[in-house]
């Protein structure tokens, strides 16, 4: 059967799968699923017990959750084109400490910011002292961010990979908590604007906005979760 993705709205850090998915190029399906309601409730759960997105129907039935371990699972595919590499190379330890510090450091800064936005009963000076933690760690893996690139187009150097498409997924957010400016980064700023003249980048934004977009990779179509259920 044709993959599936379950992809969170809005705003999920799926975005950057879609995007994985585009660059590879081979047919896959998205299932559109709202946060918190739908990503928390029991028919998910038979997907993903932990209740989050993203996660991933693969062709043989198998579902596998967590951005690392869906890139990871998409970069074997994409050898060939550059986006993943084989295990036990040096190329391969380079993407997946890239994609490890993505999906621990970059995208943790941010958990107190959202957590301010989505609690509306904390007091004001407990989201005050929140706000500056998070801005704190958020100016923290921008900076670390710009020394990693250096003088590199690319997370990993001179050519793409998926440590981008995870990238571009999670530096959005900024737009929802303004505590940087990522121009005072120019190596990230330069990634970001990159990114989202990407042809993917732009999909996966139409794709989030519910517009009715064709890709220029392999998608094929969106699925309810009660189809992909009854398929799995």
């Amino acid at each position: 059967m044709t993959p599936i993705l379950f992809y969170g709205i809005p705003s999920g850090c799926s975005f950057g799968s879609i995007v994985a998915l585009e660059w590879l190029g081979e047919p896959y399906r998205l299932s559109r699923i709202q946060m918190p309601e739908v990503v928390q409730s029991d028919a998910f759960r038979r997907i993903n017990p932990v209740g989050e997105t993203p996660s991933l129907k693969t062709g043989d039935g198998r579902i596998i959750s967590e951005s690392l371990a869906i890139m990871n699972h998409l970069g074997a595919r994409g050898i060939g084109k550059g986006l993943g590499f084989k295990q036990g190379t040096m190329e391969f330890d380079g993407l997946n400490q890239r994609l490890a510090y993505l999906n621990t450091s970059f995208f943790n800064a941010f958990s107190p910011l959202w957590y301010t936005l989505e609690h509306e009963t904390l007091k004001p000076e407990e989201k005050q002292a929140l706000r500056a933690y998070g801005a704190a760690d958020v100016a923290k893996v921008h900076r670390e961010l710009e020394m990693m690139l250096g003088k590199s187009p690319w997370l990993l150097g001179n050519e793409r990979t998926l440590a981008d498409a995870y990238f571009i997924g999670i530096a959005r957010w900024t737009k929802y908590h303004d505590v940087v400016d990522r121009k005072d980064y120019p190596a990230v700023q330069a990634l970001f604007e990159r990114l989202e003249n990407d042809p993917a980048v732009n999909f996966a934004h139409a794709i989030e906005l519910g517009e009715d977009v064709k890709g220029a990779g392999g998608f094929a179509g969106h699925v309810s979760l009660e189809q992909a259920l009854s398929e799995i």
